[in-house]
């Protein structure tokens, strides 16, 4: 099935320059641009993309709060992805935890980009994880107080399921976590399944966020 995505960016050469590279691969086809977070709301609702790709920083109604509102609604289905310049971004991990799926660099190449796409519209794996991991540990560690996830507790999980949930966050994919647990690679699946339901969370993404601001994991050195 062909991929539908909206892009929101203020930058006029952004969008154009994203929609034809996205319009060059077969299963994508850019459906609509938006050049703020209010007109990328009226756009999802007009549109129905699968996938968002957000500028974090625009004028009026910013990429956070806008990825907030459009991820917050029950039963809501498109992913969001969020663009920023650079990757340690205090702003990126705000619209992590506001309900974005992952980010990408603004000067990703063609392939990344793509790519970034599939993943995010498959809802597969966290996007870039090494990078993703890293971003989440930062700020999670310059928070001044813990912050629980209050859509469920950790106390929830099996012993198993916390231990897969620890491998997530820190950027494992499924067949990297099935290696390390000697399980098949369907059963990590079903307990990424079971551990997104027992805390209301949408993603791995949002998973990963959880088990650092939980304090399941802890940040390299701490």
């Amino acid at each position: 099935m062909t991929i539908r995505v909206l892009i929101a960016d203020d930058q006029m050469m952004v969008r154009q320059g994203f929609t034809v590279l996205l319009n060059a691969e077969p299963d994508i086809e850019v459906v609509g641009q938006a050049v703020d977070g209010l007109d990328a709301i009226d756009r999802v609702a007009e549109l129905a993309p699968d996938v968002v790709l957000m500028d974090i920083r625009m004028p009026g109604l910013g990429g956070i709060d806008a990825t907030r509102r459009i991820t917050g609604p029950a039963g809501a289905t498109v992913r969001v992805l969020v663009l920023t310049t650079f990757d340690l971004d205090e702003y990126v991990y705000e619209a992590l935890r506001a309900g974005a799926a992952g980010f990408l660099l603004k000067d990703a190449s063609a392939d990344e980009l793509a790519r970034a796409v599939r993943v995010v519209a498959a809802g597969d794996a966290l996007l870039a994880p090494n990078i993703t991991r890293r971003l989440i540990a930062e700020f999670s560690r310059v928070t001044s107080s813990p912050r629980s996830a209050p859509k469920g507790r950790a106390g929830d999980l099996t012993e198993r399921e916390t231990e897969v949930l620890s491998l997530i966050a820190q950027g494992l994919s499924n067949a990297e976590i099935a290696g390390r647990l000697v399980v098949a690679e369907q059963t990590v699946k079903t307990h990424v399944s079971r551990i997104l339901v027992k805390l209301g969370l949408r993603d791995r993404t949002q998973a990963a966020v959880f088990a650092y601001e939980s304090g399941l994991v802890r940040p390299a050195g701490y």
